[in-house]
């Protein structure tokens, strides 16, 4: 039978079959712009249901975050649980995500992954999941802490009000309570400055604000001790603009350059917030010519920006006079125009409380510096000093900061 198959039909046979492959093989080599489906950033291996949480297990994130970029580039896609999240490890991703599409980044995560690390629970990773609520016991931990921080608001407010209504307190006492139910009783009723919004005000003002810059004053302080020559070199600047005074005032920052310095090149090492405030992707964008997904929550690691060797020179060490212009250091500052230095963000979502953190840690340093003199103890090497970073809702030291302080001047009462 087969020798009255037509040669021809018998060599169709195989290229009929081979079609197909080639067909697959052409869909499989194209690139994704031109067959329509999205070219997503890299990222490493993932694992069943967890995805890439293992890549992080046991490790400081935003360490563990820069040492996968340097192997899958400057944009990540991650998956955490059910979250997708996107990385950004260079000045142009940042750029691109704060400056270039600040509109289509400008929202926040609510609930879920809004607080990536610590206390991740089962809720953040699996937010679709009714069971994940029911089995986890952060969802009620959290209503706990928030019904406790308000009553706490609720009795500070109720104090205030009740002092005004007595009379009691002079104008120039005023505090920031008091600022705020003055301002309620002043706006009209289109936009009321509401109870509730000067709760959270308070909580915002005196929760993150005073977490991160005592977290900043740590570190700053330990790069000092470690670093006698700079901390001489400030303690000098301090004594001398203030030599007519006997105590540190807000005006007499300006004056304090060097001191200043050493400030910017400590949250240039150790910024509070090296994640900082998640932002979420809301429309469809490219950042470095890949697609970011909707929904997706996006981070940016400033901790690893600020320490990229392709940006600083010699970026481990701690080097306050790499700011100074006048003797050829970079004019780079943190208000959001360089890219290689944002510890506090960038655009429309930069953190409103720059200024007054900074006058906060600066004017507690300033105070430091001019009043005692500070050693290490005996038993403790500076060069040896602890350095080691601990994961929470800031980036502490691992260890306490052990200093001897002899007094140089007597601090008013």
């Amino acid at each position: 039978m087969d020798a009255d198959v037509p040669l021809h039909l018998l060599l169709l046979v195989p290229l009929l079959a081979i079609i197909p492959l080639i067909l697959f093989a052409s869909r499989r080599l194209t690139p994704p712009e031109s067959s329509g489906v999205a070219r997503l950033p890299p990222g490493p291996w993932a694992l069943p249901v967890i995805g890439h949480l293992h890549h992080l297990a046991g490790a400081i994130p935003h360490q563990a975050l820069r040492d996968l970029a340097r192997r899958h580039g400057p944009l990540m896609l991650l998956r955490f649980g059910e979250v997708t999240a996107v990385v950004a490890s260079s000045p142009d991703a940042a750029r691109e995500i704060l400056k270039t599409h600040d509109p289509a980044f400008a929202s926040r995560p609510v609930g879920p992954m809004s607080r990536l690390w610590p206390g991740l629970s089962l809720p953040d990773l699996f937010p679709s999941s009714r069971l994940a609520m029911l089995v986890s016991r952060e969802p009620g931990r959290i209503k706990r802490c928030r019904r406790e921080m308000l009553q706490i608001m609720d009795a500070v407010i109720q104090e205030h009000r009740e002092r005004k209504a007595a009379g009691e307190g002079e104008a120039e006492d005023e505090d920031l309570v008091d600022v705020l139910l003055g301002l309620q009783e002043e706006v009209g009723s289109q936009h009321p400055l509401t109870t509730e919004n000067i709760k959270f005000v308070m909580i915002d003002m005196f929760a993150a604000g005073s977490e991160t810059a005592t977290t900043a004053l740590q570190w700053v302080m330990a790069e000092l001790m470690r670093n006698p020559r700079v901390r001489h070199k400030a303690q000098e600047e301090v004594r001398r603009a203030l030599a007519a005074h006997r105590r540190v005032t807000e005006d007499v920052l300006g004056s304090l350059h060097y001191v200043h310095m050493v400030v910017k090149e400590s949250l240039r090492l150790h910024v509070p917030g090296p994640l900082l405030t998640l932002r979420q992707c809301r429309s469809p964008c490219q950042v470095l010519g890949y697609d970011v997904p909707p929904g997706a929550t996006v981070l940016v690691n400033s901790w690893a920006i600020a320490r990229d060797p392709a940006h600083w020179d010699a970026p481990e060490e701690f080097l306050p006079e790499r700011f100074d212009q006048e003797q050829g250091g970079a004019g780079r500052d943190f208000k959001g125009t360089d890219f290689e230095f944002i510890p506090f963000g960038a655009g429309r979502r930069m953190c409103p409380g720059m200024t007054f953190g900074l006058a906060h840690i600066e004017l507690a340093l300033a105070a430091l510096l001019f009043h005692f003199d500070l050693e290490l103890p005996a038993d403790v090497d500076a060069a040896g000093l602890d350095m080691t970073e601990e994961a929470g809702i800031t980036t502490r030291r691992r260890s306490e900061l052990l200093v001897v302080a002899t007094t140089l001047v007597p601090v008013p009462e």
